[in-house]
């Protein structure tokens, strides 16, 4: 009998052992970081995403529930080189600080304002920190207006800009070019007004874009915040463009830097070429980097003969503060 009693005590240990180590595999399961086999969904409906996850990804792109992390080239029309292993260190860049309790999404619009006009409740500004009291740079991807393709085409420069110091933000913004370039204007705004509560510092700070991104950052540098419907800030030191086929040129731009491919069949670098000369003709500090066999909406370019382009336009950024 106390044999009997003596096998099912230790039945029951063991069973309560190795419920142990199960419950501490599902809590083990909580901290593993995303991957590329990870499904957009569960990225967007990540807890501590709340507010903000489906703007990670274009909220107007519909998504397979299947799609996963490594295979966003099927929503990211029109841009090519998509790196997944980046866009898994996006994802777990956010994840890290928003399980750390860091504030990573800033809303640019008010509840009431948002309530008038329910497009701006898909707007806001994504925060990839650097050095406290650092300048600012503000990330504006492409996609046509059509779509907003953060994933691809300003989250990458933003968190390559914080890697190096500085405090940039990605833009998500309403994919109509009148409301979009609103859209930056209360963006810059919103970051002068709290400059303090985000340590940055706000002067010569730089406007950075993509495809329709780069004509926004453009009409910002050229028109101002006042333009568009906000109250006077000071025009940016810098514009960053990449591959848009903008050619007008009004004599008040900015420094800037282009960059484009010459197998862009959207932007032509000709264009891109001739809006830079005649900005270098007024006078004002112009470059363009032009490289030979890139197509359309190429990003940070790694693996390709555009790769290291953010830091010749880094130091660009720099030449004019």
């Amino acid at each position: 009998m106390v044999k009997i009693l003596m096998i099912l005590l230790t039945a029951i240990i063991f069973v309560g052992c190795q419920n142990n180590v199960e419950s501490g595999s599902i809590d083990e399961m909580a901290t593993i970081n995303f991957t590329q086999n990870t499904k957009v969904v569960d990225v967007i409906n990540y807890e501590n995403f709340s507010g903000f996850g489906k703007l990670i990804f274009p909220v107007n792109r519909g998504i397979n529930k299947n799609l996963t992390l490594k295979n966003l080239d099927d929503i990211l029309i029109w841009y090519s080189y998509i790196n997944p292993a980046k866009t898994v260190e996006i994802v777990n860049y956010m994840k890290e600080k928003s399980d750390a309790g860091e504030k990573i999404f800033y809303d640019i619009y008010t509840d009431a304002e948002k309530n008038l006009d329910p497009r701006k409740k898909n707007t806001g500004l994504f925060f990839f920190r650097g050095k406290p009291n650092a300048k600012f740079a503000i990330c504006n991807a492409g996609g046509g207006f059509y779509y907003v393709g953060a994933m691809h085409d300003s989250f990458p420069h933003a968190l390559e800009l914080s890697k190096r110091g500085y405090n940039a933000f990605a833009l998500i913004y309403r994919p109509d070019a009148q409301l979009a370039c609103e859209d930056l204007a209360r963006a810059i705004s919103f970051i002068h007004e709290h400059a303090a509560e985000l340590q940055v510092d706000v002067k010569n700070y730089s406007l950075w874009g993509g495809s329709a991104g780069a004509r926004m950052a453009a009409w910002l540098g050229s028109f101002g915040t006042e333009y568009f419907g906000e109250k006077f800030y000071p025009r940016p030191a810098a514009v960053i463009m990449q591959y848009t086929g903008l050619s007008e040129v009004y004599g008040n731009e900015p420094p800037t830097y282009n960059c484009v491919g010459t197998n862009d069949g959207i932007a032509s670098w000709r264009t891109m070429q001739r809006r830079i000369e005649g900005i270098r003709a007024n006078g004002t500090s112009a470059q363009i980097e032009i490289f030979n066999g890139l197509p359309h909406g190429f990003g940070l370019g790694q693996g390709t003969v555009a790769d290291g382009w953010i830091d010749n336009a880094i130091k660009f950024w720099e030449n004019q503060m």
